[in-house]
C-alpha cells in the first residue's frame, strides 16, 4: 500500500513538473499589454511629457510666496536699533509675454500627442515580435508532430526493406540507406524538441515574463485566400500610421517652439502685490501692503535669444524633412509588405498542391515497392520528396502568418486592435 502511494505521489509530481500553460493568441496579447517592459517604458515616457505640459501651464497661474523675518540693525559703534519683525504674502501675475507661454503649452500638447503615437509605434512593434514568436512556437510544435510521423514512417520503411533484404530481394545498401534515413528522422525529432524550448523562451520574453516556464500555444495555420486580394489605398493607410502621425506632431511641436522662441524677444509684464505686517514685537501688528507692476526686458544677452531662434528654426526644418522622408519610407514599406504577403498567400496554395501530389505518389510508390514494381532507389526518392514537401508546406504556412503580422505592423496595428 505504501509503495502504491509513493508511486502515485511520484507520478503526480512528474505531471506537475511537465505541466505547462496552454495559450491562445488572445491570451498572449493580454499578458504582453500588461507586462512587456517596452510598453511600460513607453507609458512612463508619456507620463513624463504630460508632467512637462503641466509645468508649462503653471507659468500662467499666479506665483505666490510667503516670508517671515527678524531684523536687528546697528548704525554706529554704540547705537543698536531694536528688533524688527515682519511677515508677508506676496505674489505676481504674468500679464503679457508676447504669447510665449501659450505657444509653449501648444507645443507641449503636440509633444503629448507625438508620444501617444510613439507608444502606438512601440505597441505595433511589440505585436509583430509577439506574433512572430507565437507563430514560431506553433510551427515547432507542428514540426514535432510531422517529424514524429516521419520517424514512424521511416521505421516502417526499415522493417519493409529489412524483410526484402532477408528474403534476398534487396541489397544491403538499400537497408543501410533506410536505416540512415531513420537515424535522420530521429535526429530531427530531437532537434524539434530542443527548438521548442528555445521558441518557448522567445515567446516568454515577448510576454514580459521574468521566469521560464513551459508553455504551449494553440492556433491554426489557416489562410484566407480572398482576404488580401483587393489592393489597398497606400496613401490613405500611410497617413494613418502612428509612425507618420508621430512625425507630424513632432513637426507641429517644433513649429510652436519656433514661435515661442520669437515671442521671447517681447517684454514681460507682471502685476505684483504683497500683504503683511511689521513691528518691533512678535507677532507684529502694523499693516504693510503694496500693489504695483513690473516689466522685464533684457537689453543685452550676447545674442543668446537670436541663437535660440536660429536653433528652433533649424529644428523645425529638420522635423519637416523627417516627416517627408518618413512618409516616403512608410509608403515603400507598405508596398513591399503587401507584395510579400501576396507572395506568401500564393506560395501556400502552390505548396498545398505539391503536398497533395506527394502524398498520393508516396502512397502508390509504397504499394508498388512492396510488390516489387519499383526499385528501392525510385521509391526512396519519392519518400524523401514527401518529407521535404511536408516541411516546405509547414514553412509556407508559418511564413504566411509572419508576413501577415508584418503587414499589420506596417499599417500600424497595435495590441489594442
Amino acid at each position: 500500500m505504501v509503495r502504491i502511494f509513493i508511486i502515485l505521489l511520484f507520478m503526480g509530481s512528474t505531471a506537475a513538473a511537465v505541466a505547462r500553460d496552454i495559450l491562445v493568441w488572445e491570451d498572449c496579447v493580454r499578458e504582453a499589454k500588461d507586462n512587456h517592459p517596452g510598453l511600460i517604458s513607453a507609458k512612463e515616457s508619456l507620463q513624463e511629457v504630460k508632467a512637462d505640459r503641466a509645468a508649462v501651464i503653471s507659468n500662467l497661474l499666479p506665483q505666490i510666496s510667503s516670508s517671515a523675518s527678524q531684523e536687528t540693525s546697528r548704525t554706529g559703534p554704540s547705537k543698536t536699533r531694536p528688533d524688527t519683525y515682519a511677515y508677508s504674502v506676496s505674489g505676481e501675475q504674468l500679464v503679457f509675454d508676447g504669447f510665449k507661454i501659450p505657444y509653449d503649452i501648444i507645443s507641449a500638447t503636440k509633444d503629448i500627442r507625438a508620444q501617444q503615437y510613439s507608444y502606438n509605434v512601440t505597441s505595433s512593434n511589440v505585436r509583430l515580435n509577439l506574433r512572430t514568436a507565437f507563430v514560431q512556437l506553433l510551427k515547432e510544435q507542428r514540426l514535432l508532430e510531422i517529424t514524429g510521423g516521419i520517424e514512424q514512417r521511416r521505421n516502417q520503411n526499415v522493417e519493409l526493406v529489412k524483410l526484402r533484404y532477408e528474403a534476398g530481394r534487396e541489397h544491403k545498401g538499400a537497408l543501410l540507406t533506410a536505416q540512415a534515413n531513420l537515424a535522420q528522422a530521429e535526429f530531427e525529432v530531437a532537434q524539434a524538441r530542443r527548438n521548442i524550448s528555445v521558441k518557448q523562451r522567445q515567446l516568454l520574453k515577448e510576454l514580459g515574463r521574468e521566469k521560464f516556464s513551459p508553455v504551449e500555444v494553440k492556433g491554426a495555420f489557416s489562410v484566407d485566400h480572398l482576404l488580401y486580394k483587393e489592393r489597398p489605398d497606400f496613401d490613405k493607410l500611410a497617413q494613418n500610421t502612428p509612425f507618420l502621425r508621430d512625425l507630424v506632431e513632432q513637426k507641429e511641436a517644433a513649429r510652436f517652439d519656433l514661435k515661442s522662441a520669437k515671442a521671447d524677444l517681447f517684454p514681460k509684464v507682471y502685476v505684483t502685490g504683497s500683504l503683511g505686517k511689521t513691528g518691533p514685537e512678535w507677532p507684529p501688528v502694523n499693516d504693510k501692503w503694496a500693489v504695483g507692476g513690473r516689466v522685464s526686458f533684457p537689453i543685452f544677452e550676447g545674442g543668446s535669444r537670436i541663437a535660440d531662434i536660429s536653433k528652433a528654426r533649424a529644428a523645425f526644418n529638420q522635423a519637416q524633412a523627417d516627416e517627408r522622408s518618413g512618409k516616403d519610407s512608410v509608403l515603400l514599406t507598405l508596398e513591399e509588405t503587401w507584395a510579400q504577403l501576396q507572395d506568401a498567400v500564393d506560395t501556400v496554395s502552390v505548396k498545398q498542391k505539391f503536398l497533395t501530389a506527394a502524398e498520393e505518389r508516396a502512397k502508390i510508390a509504397q504499394a508498388q515497392y512492396s510488390s516489387g514494381l519499383v526499385s528501392f532507389d525510385d521509391w526512396t526518392i519519392i519518400e524523401d520528396d514527401l518529407v521535404d514537401v511536408k516541411k516546405s508546406f509547414l514553412d509556407a504556412q508559418a511564413d504566411y502568418l509572419v508576413k501577415e503580422a508584418t503587414w499589420v505592423q506596417a499599417k500600424g496595428g497595435t495590441l489594442d486592435e
